[in-house]
């Protein structure tokens, strides 16, 4: 774990889309993930885990998205 993360390893899929935007991140998980939870907000960086298609997903922002 590192200080901007607050959720453990396996809380992650092996497979991760990383939008720039946190709402991004929020907005795929809401409309694309079944099942979605929110694993991390630490400095509001969202991270979502769900599935689509069957396939366990995550979704996390790569940066603040507003600066």
């Amino acid at each position: 774990m590192t200080p901007h993360i607050s959720s453990n390893k396996d809380d992650f899929a092996k497979t991760v889309i990383m939008p720039g935007d946190p709402l991004r991140a929020k907005f795929v998980a809401d409309n694309y993930l079944h099942d979605a939870v929110l694993v991390n907000c630490v400095r509001n960086i969202f991270a979502y885990t769900g599935y689509y298609k069957e396939k366990k997903v995550s979704v996390m922002a790569s940066r603040n998205g507003y600066a």
